[in-house]
């Protein structure tokens, strides 16, 4: 029964699945920023019109890793006037273009060669006006999740037990400066992690993760550059940063003689801007936060870190990971001391060993 289910062809998938937003190769940065914070959605695509092929996508951590780069802190305003393209990650295969009618097995094959997202048609009635939408790690799991019955008994199996816990993680310390965290959050952004912030008996007191990053604004840039790990996990809480910290980000920036940056952070920072100026809309529900704006509040920006234990069964993680909108969970144990974590990645592994072992039983 598990073959032929992951003989399921991924339109079944789609259904519901919005059109992707796109901009061409030509956009700016600028233009690129604008697009998410209308849209409110995680990431925009970038497209060949000549070719229709999406050649990359970009987030708004893509954004600030690129403003945090030293000339880019000392003129932001230039720096977003730059093609798109420059700031668009060169990786191959981090996305896949896929017919309607591939299986299954062929995309969650697809995402351990490294996809992150897979470009799939919708077919309209007019040629001219083809339309795409993506698939994710997360819409495979949700859909392998609502038939989990199916790969009995390997859900109730605990993750220690299927040696799922990847040991080797992306941690940092509290007193870190947040600036050395830049290599690690544009790693993390990659593999779909996220990067741990550890106090000194090795345990997990927060998370820097790209997925909070994704739902701030270009300004974190700022607090990156003069801030500790510590004080940006709280900058970057859901309920956005204290005045306090907001006026010790402009101290630094004022001493380190950063006016670009800091002309940045009192377009966004003053009570008395508009709050389509400063926030981003989105389809989840908003309210008030800090300087009288509007922001936006779902599970990818939160203040704590999403943990499990070694002795939790699969199923309970992959719940847990589906409701909370993460790809990944921290592993640590009863005291919080840092085991590993666990991955979307490492999860489908472990659905497609029973496509590969169940295929090798038949021949």
């Amino acid at each position: 029964m598990a073959i032929s289910f992951f003989a399921t062809e991924i339109s079944d998938l789609c259904l519901g699945k919005p059109p992707l937003r796109s901009l061409p190769t030509t956009a700016t940065v600028a233009e690129a920023v604008t697009s998410l914070k209308q849209s409110g959605e995680a990431y925009v695509t970038i497209w060949s019109n000549n070719d229709c092929i999406c050649v990359g996508k970009i987030c708004m951590v893509d954004v600030i890793v690129y403003l945090c780069k030293e000339d880019n802190l000392l003129s932001p305003l230039e720096a977003v006037r730059a093609n798109v393209l420059d700031v668009v990650s060169k990786v191959n295969g981090q996305i896949r273009h896929l017919e309607s009618n591939s299986s299954l097995l062929e995309a969650i094959d697809c995402i351990l060669e490294g996809a992150q997202n897979l470009i799939i048609p919708i077919y309209t009635n007019s040629i001219k006006n083809q339309q795409f939408c993506w698939l994710t790690q997360e819409d495979v799991v949700r859909y392998l999740l609502n038939s989990i019955g199916i790969f009995s008994p390997l859900p109730t199996y605990t993750i220690e037990a299927l040696d799922i816990i990847e040991k080797s993680t992306l941690t940092v310390n509290y007193n870190d400066p947040a600036i050395t965290t830049l290599p690690l959050i544009s790693c993390s952004l990659l593999d779909q992690t996220s990067i741990g912030v550890l106090n000194k008996d090795n345990r997990l007191i927060g998370e820097i993760s790209p997925f909070t990053l994704a739902c701030c604004d270009e300004t974190v840039a700022a607090a990156i550059a003069t801030l500790s790990a510590g004080d940006l996990m709280a900058y970057i809480d859901y309920s956005g940063p204290s005045d306090d910290l907001v006026n010790l980000v402009k101290t630094r920036l004022h001493e380190r003689n950063l006016t670009g940056m800091l002309d940045l952070m009192d377009e966004f920072y003053n009570p008395l801007s508009s709050p389509s100026s400063s926030c981003c809309s989105s389809d989840e529900e908003s309210g008030p936060t800090r300087n009288g704006c509007v922001g936006r509040f779902y599970p990818g920006r939160r203040f704590e870190a999403i943990v499990c234990h070694p002795w939790n069964s699969l199923i309970a993680v992959m719940v847990q990971m589906i409701a909370l909108r993460v790809s990944y969970a921290w592993v640590v144990q009863q005291d919080y001391t840092l085991v590993g974590i666990v991955t979307y990645a490492e999860i489908l592994k472990q659905f497609r060993s029973i496509a590969g072992a169940r295929n090798n039983s038949l021949i």
